[in-house]
């Protein structure tokens, strides 16, 4: 009986000790997986991106590098791979995921010019008017670019003219008519009617 309980005692001991063995092993198990799926979709290797997301109950399509906050549509974004990206919006992409910059696959592929990404973009989930830590939108990247077919396509989306940024705090309407060297942009926005907006209701005096 003495011999029992005292196996008992070591085995409820040594319990606890496993579990926080195998918490951290189970945990470095997934950065790694989620490691090599980000570089499995750095280096274009196609069938090991597919047998990651094929793998039941897979969560690595949203994974973010640790250091960059990078995750996978921000990398097929940057390079401007629109297969790649529709292929991981289908797979449950993230479209709003940001970067540690606050910077979305929408608002890179704004900077980088790369309009025919756009609908697609906001047709899975991204939000036209999500901005990044300076509350930079992808109406106003356009707008700053002078990209009149970008500006368009991003007001026809939903882009708001008249959201300001918290760097300036100007808007993309605001920035349109402050270049002087481009106003046909400035007249683009000024043919979209600028959006109601609520009165903040407080407590009357």
């Amino acid at each position: 009986m003495l011999f029992r309980a005292a196996s008992l005692s070591l085995a409820l001991i040594a319990a606890p000790t496993a579990l926080l063995i195998a918490g951290p092993a189970a945990a470095q198990l997934g950065q790694s997986q989620g490691y090599k799926f980000l570089q499995a979709v750095k280096d274009s290797k196609n069938d090991e991106v597919i047998a990651f997301l094929d793998k039941p109950g897979a969560t690595v399509v949203n994974t973010r590098d640790v250091v960059s906050g990078e995750g996978a549509l921000h990398i097929v974004a940057r390079r401007g791979d629109l297969p790649y990206l529709s292929y991981l919006l289908s797979k449950g992409a993230d479209a709003n995921l940001r970067d540690g910059k606050g910077e979305t696959a929408l608002l890179i592929a704004a900077r980088l010019g790369r309009t025919e990404m756009i609908s697609p973009l906001v047709k899975g989930g991204a939000n036209p008017n999500l901005g990044n830590s300076s509350g930079e939108t992808a109406l106003i990247v356009a707008v700053q670019r002078r990209d009149q077919a970008m500006v368009r396509e991003m007001l026809d989306l939903g882009g708001d003219p008249d959201q300001t940024d918290r760097l300036q705090g100007f808007s993309a309407r605001d920035y349109a008519h402050q270049d002087t060297r481009s106003p046909a942009i400035a007249a683009i926005i000024d043919a979209t009617p600028k959006k109601t907006r609520r009165a903040v209701s407080g407590p009357k005096l």
